[in-house]
This record gives structure tokens, C-alpha cells and sequence, in this order.
């Protein structure tokens, strides 16, 4: 029984790495379709003005929503041309690996609401949800190009900073949150992806 896990697990391990550059084209559209996502909803948050915090939260879950859904049909519609499973044991693994980080993401978002929180708290909230997102990132990245988990490091890294200057003065409800989403989930993955466009040609698929 434990010589077949591991050889399923070897398998499965295997053709994770063989697959590394068909992980790395899907990507580079996934990225730019968040970053375009996530530029788009910070603008729209800013000019409408959508400065309470259910407003805040109601704007990035639907973008995140939509985002997930884009990403689905993106992968999927590469499987397709490949010819590959999409829902594959290696698929599965990508997905357990977020998971865990994206549930505690939204934990933190929606806890708050319920708690009447204040407009500073979308502040605190985006620092959360760049902390998480950068552990499931790195998460992901030991099955997925090694590019992604420096990706997650630059979050993890920089939400920590973040975190520990706004404590010092947190400021008041000025639509910080939103720049700060905008330049992590929107501009941040429009550079990521148009770095893995540029750079596919030096990763032909195994």
C-alpha cells in the first residue's frame, strides 16, 4: 500500500516538471488578466469613492471572483489545446497547495465586516491578503516554475515591511488600500506577465 502512495507521488512529481513550461505559458495570460482585473478595480474604487469598508470588500471579492473564473477558463482552455486532463492528480496538488493561504485570506476579510469595522481597516486587510497570497504563491511554486516563488517573496517581503510602517501611523481612510491593492494584485501581475511573454522563447516545453 505505502509503495504504491509512493509511487503515485513520484508520478505525479515527475510530471509536474514535465510539464513546468505547458505551467508557464498558461500562466503569463492568467497574470495579465488579474493585473488588468486588479489595475481596473482600484481605479474604480478610487473614482467612485467606494470608501467604506464593505464597499471595499464587495469590489476586491468580485474582482478576485472574476479573476479565479478567468484563470479556470484560461488553464482549461490550455489543457484543451494540449490535450491534456485538466482536473489532473498534478492539478489537484496546485490546488491544495492554495488553498489553505487563500481560505485564511478570506477569513481575514470577512471576519471584519462583521465586526462593524472602521474605513481604516481595508488597509490592514490588503496588507493581510499580500501576506497570504505571497505564501500560497511560494506554496504553488514547488510545483510550478521557480519564478513564481520568488514572485511570492517579493509579497511575503514586502507586506511585512508594509505592515510594520503603516503600524507606526496608519493612516486615515485615504484610499490607501486601493493603492496598495492596485500595485500588488494590478501592476505587480501586468510585469510578471509580460515578463514570462517576453522570456517563453527561452523555456521551450520539455
Amino acid at each position: 500500500m505505502k509503495t504504491d502512495w509512493a509511487e503515485e507521488n513520484l508520478q505525479t512529481i515527475r510530471t509536474l516538471m514535465e510539464r513546468s513550461a505547458v505551467y508557464r505559458r498558461a500562466l503569463a495570460p492568467i497574470m495579465l488578466l488579474s493585473g488588468m482585473l486588479g489595475v481596473a478595480a482600484a481605479i474604480a474604487g478610487l473614482l467612485v469613492q467606494l470608501n467604506s469598508f464593505p464597499e471595499f470588500l464587495a469590489l476586491w471579492f468580485s474582482t478576485a471572483t472574476l479573476a479565479t473564473v478567468g484563470a479556470f477558463l484560461i488553464a482549461r482552455r490550455q489543457a484543451l489545446k494540449d490535450k491534456e486532463v485538466f482536473w489532473s492528480p498534478p492539478t489537484r496538488r496546485v490546488a491544495q497547495s492554495l488553498l489553505p493561504p487563500f481560505l485564511a485570506g478570506l477569513f481575514f476579510g470577512v471576519f471584519p465586516a462583521f465586526m462593524h469595522a472602521p474605513p481604516e481597516a481595508a488597509l490592514l486587510v490588503a496588507l493581510v491578503w499580500i501576506l497570504f497570497y505571497g505564501c500560497a504563491l511560494h506554496a504553488a511554486g514547488f510545483f510550478m516554475p521557480r519564478g513564481i516563488r520568488v514572485f511570492g517573496w517579493l509579497f511575503i517581503a514586502s507586506g511585512c515591511v508594509l505592515f510594520c510602517a503603516f503600524m507606526a501611523d496608519l493612516p486615515q481612510g485615504d484610499g490607501t488600500g486601493y493603492y496598495l491593492m492596485g500595485f500588488f494584485f494590478g501592476v505587480l501581475h501586468l510585469a510578471y506577465g509580460a515578463y514570462l511573454y517576453l522570456t517563453e522563447r527561452k523555456y521551450p516545453v520539455a
